[in-house]
Parts: C-alpha cells; structure tokens; sequence
C-alpha cells in the first residue's frame, strides 16, 4: 500500500495564502509537495484603471530590485498613467490656458468701450 500523505517542508504549519501548495511526482516516484506563487497583478492606470504597457507584472519584493529603466516608461507621468490620459491631461491645461487668454481679451475690450 503506498502512502500518500506528504508534509510541508518549510516552518509555515498552516494553509494560508501565501503558503499554497500542490502535489508533484517526482521521477523516482515519490510524492512531493511544490510550493506555489502568489499571481502576479499588472500595473493599472491612476485614472482610467487601464493595464499599463511596458511595466513588467512581477511580484512587489522583485519589482524593488529591477532598475529604474524597467519600472518606468520613458514620457512624464511614465509607470503611473496611461499615454490616453496624459495627452487628455495635457489638453484639459492647455484649453484652460486659452480660456483665460479669451477672457482676459474680452476683458480689456470692454473696458476700452
């Protein structure tokens, strides 16, 4: 009769998240137990909540020792927001900008009448 219980082998005794396991034979034919990893998440944008392109999806201790150049992408607000919403950021300020020129125009016209 084989024996099918297996153990885990690492001190953490009970089945918590970060603790999942599943069954491996090995080719000798005994049963082991592999320790799984926690999914990964893909960074998502601040505004639209978007998957970011060009940021690797890695767990948050492996992301700390990647590079700068790897976490970011090379634009302002790179690695946090989306190039749709930088560019709709970007042209929110400027038609802003001109809304205040206007008004200032329209301003001086009629105090010159």
């Amino acid at each position: 009769m084989v024996l099918n219980r297996v153990t885990y082998r690492r001190r953490l005794s009970y089945n918590t998240k970060s603790n999942k396991t599943h069954l491996c034979k090995t080719p000798g034919g005994k049963l082991v137990t592999h320790y799984s990893t926690k999914k990964t998440q893909i960074s998502k944008c601040g505004d639209c909540k978007r998957a970011l392109r060009g940021i690797p999806a890695v767990r948050p201790t492996k992301l700390a020792s990647l590079s700068k150049r790897v976490k970011t992408v090379n634009r302002i607000y790179g690695g946090t927001k989306c190039s749709g919403c930088v560019r709709s950021r970007i042209v929110r300020a400027f038609l802003i900008e001109e809304q205040k020129i206007v008004a200032k125009v329209l301003k001086a016209q009629a105090s010159k009448k």
